[in-house]
């Protein structure tokens, strides 16, 4: 075995992510806004931050091995950029600046979204219980806990008994697409009015103005405050109409509303594909409940099942003398546009379990450079966040756009990626002034290599 192969590239797949970062406009969109310089020895600001947003698609988790990773690709996108150059390039994008960025990935993001348009079957509107949320947002908001190893700013003791960060974030259901994301002291509380209205505001500033019409948000039991709600309901104008769904936290009052509800309005739970779900029951409780101080049109859908051998402890003495395990849903949904069924406290629980899977959302972004945060600085944790969240977009664009008919990659996750095309080996050759990157025939995803190069050349370039 020797070391002196020439011409061979590692992580070929890295062609694809910066195609198509070029082509939707990221690469031009961002040498707007960063720092630009006339010396023969000034890396390119523009250049180096895609190259650490594609480092971090293909799971670099510090800066030293973005470095590393981009030695692999000198060839094809020039000269390794250094840690240090990415270090003072992250430590001195501050708030202004990340704001400015934010504003270039809604402009990348309105392109993107109208090339998704243009695909076939458009744009991935979600289908829930077997109703099609045709025009249809769905928001997701949801906290989740990064730890620290060792002593970094802002870090600190979380709700769950560990030490780092609480970020609280946004996510589009229908794309996965992270549109805002606010990093957080470890000890930030769970429902702070203050952070979700910040994050909710950052979210739909992401969403262009033609897609906002219908917009569904939804939040677990954090999101049940009088601040958030009412900013919600003042939302919607004649122009856009907003839902939501939230958790609801139970006290004696609400309890007392159940135990008036007659057995016959349980109605048998639905499960994601519409079917029964026996042994769970939801019912109305809209009415039974008189707190005040409340959206008057906001509805309660509580739900009942046995409780599991993990929640025997946790039972209040209400429920361990009814037998049930109760959980309450907030919304103001009456229908959702022309869509049949949506009224159904069915159709309204099963939409909002949905909701679980913003916990896939929350792993695949750790997964996407936030497992941890790689500074003991604020600001560099800060910014490394925003580069982890462009990663996930431009992740999230490649497969929308040139997979979106590969069953096994539609919905893949960041491992599979990696393994299927992003680390997969090339030769780079040179023949009659033009490069050619040559994978290997036998690999069972080759042809979807090539396919998803063609059809990154063949969108619209943005102008």
């Amino acid at each position: 075995m020797t070391a002196d192969g020439k011409g061979l590239v590692g992580h070929a797949g890295a062609v694809l992510l910066r195609k198509l970062a070029d082509r939707v406009g990221l690469t031009d969109a961002l040498a707007g806004v960063l720092p630009s310089g006339t010396t023969s020895s000034w890396r390119d600001r523009a250049t180096a931050l895609v190259g650490l947003v594609i480092a971090i698609a293909l799971g670099a988790t510090n800066l030293l091995e973005a470095e590393q990773l981009q030695l692999h690709h000198g060839p094809l996108f020039g000269p390794a950029v250094s840690d240090s150059t990415l270090h003072r390039l992250l430590s001195t994008t501050d708030e202004t600046r990340r704001a400015q960025i934010a504003k270039v990935r809604q402009r990348v993001r309105r392109h993107g979204w109208t090339l998704l348009h243009l695909r076939p079957g458009g744009f991935p509107y979600l289908t829930v219980a077997g109703r099609h949320l045709k025009g249809w947002l769905v928001l997701d908001m949801d906290a989740t806990v990064i730890t620290a190893a060792s002593r970094k700013q802002g870090a600190a003791g979380t709700f769950k008994g560990t030490f780092g960060f609480h970020p609280l974030a946004a996510w589009l259901a229908n794309t996965d697409e992270c549109l805002a994301m606010e990093l957080r002291e470890g000890n930030a509380g769970a429902n702070t009015v203050a952070d979700h209205l910040r994050v909710l505001d950052a979210a739909l500033a992401q969403i262009p103005r033609s897609a906002q019409a219908k917009i569904l948000v939804r939040v677990d039991g954090a999101g049940a405050t009088h601040g958030l709600l009412k900013r919600l309901q003042a939302l919607n104008t004649t122009r856009r109409t907003v839902r939501y769904t939230v958790g609801w936290t139970i006290t004696p009052e609400d309890e007392r509303a159940i135990a008036r509800l007659p057995e016959a309005a349980w109605e048998t739970s639905l499960r994601q594909d519409s079917e029964v779900q026996e042994g769970y029951f939801v019912a109305e409780l809209t009415g039974l409940n008189t707190r005040e101080g409340w959206p008057k049109d906001m509805r309660l859908i509580v739900r009942r099942v046995k409780p599991s051998r993990r929640h025997l402890g946790k039972l209040t003495a209400f429920e361990q003398k009814t037998g049930w395990r109760y959980s309450i849903t907030a919304t103001n949904i009456r229908h959702m546009g022309h869509i049949a069924g949506t009224h159904q406290v069915q159709f309204l629980d099963v939409l909002h379990r949905d909701h679980a899977e913003v916990e896939d959302r929350v792993r695949t972004n750790k997964a996407m450079g936030l497992a941890n945060l790689p500074s003991k600085s604020w600001e560099t944790n800060a910014s490394w966040m925003l580069t982890a969240n462009l990663a996930a977009d431009l992740d999230a664009w490649l497969r929308l756009l040139t997979l979106h008919d590969q069953a096994d990659l539609a919905d893949a996750e960041p491992d599979t990626m990696r393994f299927r095309l992003y680390h997969l080996p090339a030769r780079l050759a040179h023949h009659a002034r033009r490069r050619h990157l040559r994978i290997e025939r036998t690999w069972p995803w080759a042809q979807t290599f090539t396919t998803s190069w063609k059809r990154i050349n063949n969108l619209t370039a943005a102008t």
